[in-house]
């Protein structure tokens, strides 16, 4: 076959921000493929902070990204050749394509996506981004009607859908984000109050408006602002942990709060999850979150990026702010 892949492989550990001297830009043949196969164009990769903490050595829920490895990452591609019968050539499908763009695959991990709305919009509220938010909210968290719901990283793409879910389940939402374009969007979201953590001291104006306490806190940064909540949970607050994006790229330990005891007087509960748990549930997700979109219960806004090339300057969009909404790459 003619056709060329190009490729990010990892070449050394990064520290801080990604840097394009951790990585090695490769462009390849692609094999022939054998009976069983599919060959997969990728059309964009999705960008998510859990991809940094793969190209470090400590194990996860997945294995790090090894040396000389193709950068992990989920996508959308199309299939333009196929010698399995379970894949047609022209469909649309999702999985882990990682930073290339092409793809052999027997097809494990890869469904099938129908094309009822824009691709974008199919990689943030309806993909792993808003099905994370909807079970992270609604079976770990458990809210219930005239709740104070505080969301950190909010105006991102999993803390924005969380925050609407929030306030179509009637609950009083405080999303915290940093700049005032950010938060400017989320109030136009329907969000009850917003904190710039940029322009103020953000634990001290929660303390000003989550005056009846927090029963909720869906937390996407750890650092110091999950000890400040500590403080001010309620009896049987539930603490949902989705991410830390605070120490993705630090190369220090993270120091933890200090104020854990909180859980023990309050009698709440603080708890860590992964949206693998909940595949087998995925229709349920998709169902809700596209009726909810139809209604327009819930804004969603993407920052697309161009360019194959522009991977790691894509990837750092994440941890400096400079992205509005879900992050993505257009092949």
């Amino acid at each position: 076959m003619s056709a060329i892949n190009k490729k990010w492989v990892l070449k050394n550990r990064p520290t801080g921000l990604v840097k394009e001297s951790n990585f090695e830009f490769i462009k390849e043949s692609i094999p022939e493929l054998n009976e069983g196969d599919i060959l997969i164009q990728t059309e964009y990769l999705s960008m998510d902070p859990t991809q940094r903490m793969w190209l470090t050595e400590i194990p996860g829920y997945l294995p790090p990204v090894q040396i000389d490895e193709v950068i992990r990452s989920s996508g959308m591609g199309r299939i333009i050749q196929s010698k399995n019968k379970n894949f047609n050539e022209g469909s649309l499908v999702s999985g882990l394509v990682g930073w290339q763009t092409h793809l052999v695959s027997n097809g494990k991990g890869f469904r099938v996506i129908p094309e009822l709305l824009p691709i974008p919009t199919l990689l943030n509220v309806l993909g792993l981004t808003g099905i994370t938010a909807y079970f992270g909210l609604l079976n770990i968290g458990k809210p219930k009607e005239d709740e104070t719901v505080v969301v950190s990283g909010a105006s991102g793409a999993t803390g924005s859908v969380v925050a609407q879910i929030a306030k179509i389940k009637g609950c009083n939402v405080i999303g915290i984000a940093g700049g005032e374009e950010k938060c400017s969007w989320l109030a136009d979201c329907g969000i009850d109050h917003v904190i710039d953590y940029k322009n103020t001291e953000a634990t001290k104006e929660l303390r000003k408006i989550a005056n009846n306490g927090i029963d909720i806190y869906f937390d996407n940064v750890g650092g110091p602002l999950l000890e400040a909540v500590l403080y001010q949970i309620n009896q049987k607050a539930r603490i949902v942990i989705c991410g830390a994006i605070a120490n993705y790229t630090s190369d220090k330990a993270p120091v933890g709060p200090k104020n854990l005891s909180s859980l023990i007087i309050n009698r709440a509960k603080m708890e860590g999850f992964l949206v693998l748990d909940y595949f087998d549930r995925i229709d349920e997700a998709i169902q809700d979150l596209s009726k909810w979109l139809m209604e327009g219960k819930i804004k969603h806004r993407e920052d697309i990026q161009i360019g194959i090339e522009n991977c790691p300057e894509t990837l750092n969009r994440l941890f400096t702010g400079a992205n509005k909404g879900k992050q993505l790459l257009k092949i």
